[in-house]
């Protein structure tokens, strides 16, 4: 790969790792200078954080760390794993805030399989701020319920990459683009009945009942 065609290792990592979930954000340089070591002590060791910052700062090419016998696989999972931990920094910025809400209009994110949400989009989250917990899950804003990405290729995706509360901080910095509650839910019928919440309850005592063992009547014997 020539100079001119080579990519820094952070542009090969949004665009075939994360995809288009992940905004690619030269913007968040001045952010991840200014990361302290000990505030990512718990997921990383002191010395691996000192190299991924030097790979990220040196703006090295994926092909150069791939031929750099000093840099190992740990150093490239370290560096995935910072460079997630501080987009989930980022997005909750008003920068970050913007990018994701231009994707966010656009569907970039997928829309809600549920009927009555009329294919709200969704947004992206984690279940844990800890790597590695849970994979991203698909917020909707207007059932609030969480589903599972339709693509493959997101399932690989750390969920604390997005962390637990970036859709609300979404919508506490722009309160007006927060959906209502859907008007309608669906309400299971019968014959054109509504079934009352009881009934199943009620249906499986008599199930029960009916199954337990005739009682001998006096005066008739038992049925064999």
């Amino acid at each position: 790969m020539s100079s001119s065609e080579e990519v820094s290792w952070i542009s090969w990592f949004c665009g075939l790792r994360l995809n288009e979930q992940v905004p690619h954000y030269r913007q968040a340089l001045d952010m991840i200078l200014d990361v302290e070591p000990g505030g990512y002590a718990t997921y990383l060791p002191v010395h691996f954080f000192l190299s991924v910052l030097l790979l990220f700062i040196q703006n090295l090419s994926y092909d150069e760390l791939e031929q750099n016998p000093n840099q190992s696989d740990l150093i490239e999972q370290a560096a995935e794993m910072l460079y997630g931990l501080i987009h989930a920094r980022y997005i909750l910025t008003n920068h970050g805030i913007g990018q994701m809400l231009e994707k966010w209009t656009v569907s970039d994110f997928g829309q809600c399989p549920r009927f009555y949400c009329e294919s709200q989009n969704l947004l992206p989250m984690g279940l844990s701020d800890i790597p590695g917990e849970s994979m991203v899950k698909l917020y909707c804003p207007k059932c609030l319920d969480l589903y599972n990405p339709k693509s493959s290729k997101h399932h690989h995706t750390d969920g604390a990459y997005f962390g637990t509360g970036f859709p609300h901080m979404l919508f506490m910095v722009h309160p007006e683009l927060r959906p209502k509650p859907p008007l309608r839910a669906y309400v299971p019928k019968l014959y054109g009945f509504k079934i009352h919440p009881d009934a199943y309850h009620l249906q499986m005592q008599a199930a029960s009942n009916y199954k337990q063992p005739v009682r001998a009547v006096s005066g008739f014997p038992p049925l064999n």
